[in-house]
């Protein structure tokens, strides 16, 4: 018996009934050989950690537009805190701590620059339109390693791909391990984007709803570990009585909607980074439209998409992968002029 096996056997000991055993998986669209050390999902782990879609992440905004201190979250940041959050959910219940981590690493992989702000530009374009989330699993299958892709297990694909708020068009990920970081991710955004509001003087405690900070807590510390608590506690009792999946409680779910809610209002699509989003958005659309325009100034691998599979989906490749500094590079190389001296 070696390592993995011995691994995998200690699973079948600490991860509950209807938790993810690594010699489960459905395995991996190209068979491989399996390592001697790593599970499945350990595997799938390391490979996002050490993919350049991963490193490009801490150049991504999470919410603010190119802030002068380093203390605001960034994409990548997020990522850790969003797997940090989960990890706890997961060891909490009983999952699969390895594939909970693979998901959460890579979920947000696809996200454009400017995060949202990008995804909409893309998502008005495009003739099928973007969405981050399916975007994740391009780059994964399709563009890392110079279109071999990463070649990840089928459960962790899916957890990636169901790990957003679009319920209605893909529903929950199959696994309990899926299902605990699309709700980590929310508990992590909006918690941690308030955080980074407050340090930025747009919002105060005092102007948060008084219902939701009654319920989850005066402060971000409280408010996350409520929820992580009540995500442990309801889907233990949920699981006990045969209702399979990962859920909160009706009163803390609702007062985390509440203030989700209260975010997009006042901060995410609010007046107050009106301005800044509209910055953003157009330096992106231009940016597309030139290479739209010049798919042979994209570099080869790019050019090489839009022969097989049609130039929108080249270029947005290209796009989606920028972090906000090489977007914003571009946009001046490109449109603004250069002083010559004669």
């Amino acid at each position: 018996m070696n390592i993995r096996e011995k691994i995998e056997a200690n699973e079948g000991k600490f991860i509950i009934q209807h938790g993810a055993l690594s010699i489960n998986s459905k395995g991996r669209k190209e068979l491989e050989n399996k390592d001697d050390i790593r599970t499945c999902y350990m595997v799938d782990r390391d490979r996002i950690i050490n993919c350049k879609s991963f490193r490009r992440l801490k150049h991504k905004t999470q919410v603010y537009i190119k802030t002068s201190s380093d203390h605001y979250r960034t994409r990548l940041t997020h990522t850790l805190e969003v797997a940090q959050i989960a990890k706890t959910i997961g060891k909490g219940i009983g999952l699969n701590e390895d594939l909970i981590e693979a998901i959460a690493l890579g979920h947000d992989i696809g996200h454009v620059p400017f995060a949202h702000n990008g995804e909409e530009v893309l998502n008005d374009i495009l003739p099928g339109g973007f969405r981050h989330n399916e975007n994740s699993i391009r780059v994964l299958t399709k563009i890392e390693k110079l279109g071999a892709g990463l070649n990840l297990s089928e459960e962790v694909l899916d957890g990636i791909l169901n790990h957003s708020g679009f319920s209605e068009i893909y529903g929950k990920a199959k696994t309990l391990e899926g299902q605990v970081v699309r709700y980590s991710d929310k508990i992590a955004y909006v918690n941690h984007d308030i955080d980074d509001s407050i340090r930025a003087k747009l919002l105060t405690e005092e102007m948060l709803p008084k219902g939701t900070v009654k319920i989850l807590g005066a402060n971000h510390g409280m408010r996350i570990d409520t929820l992580v608590k009540d995500c442990i506690y309801n889907t233990i009792n949920n699981l006990d009585k045969g209702n399979i999946g990962i859920s909160l409680s009706e009163k803390v779910g609702s007062a985390l909607g509440d203030l989700r809610n209260f975010m997009f209002e006042n901060i995410y699509k609010g007046e107050i980074l009106k301005e800044e989003r509209q910055k953003a958005q157009f330096v992106v659309t231009n940016v597309f439209t030139y290479y739209f325009n010049n798919p042979l100034s994209m570099p080869d691998f790019y050019k090489d998409i839009v022969k097989e599979e049609g130039l929108h989906t080249g270029v947005a490749d290209y796009i989606s992968g920028m972090s906000d500094d090489y977007c914003l590079m571009l946009f001046n190389n490109i449109y603004v002029p250069k002083f010559v001296v004669y």
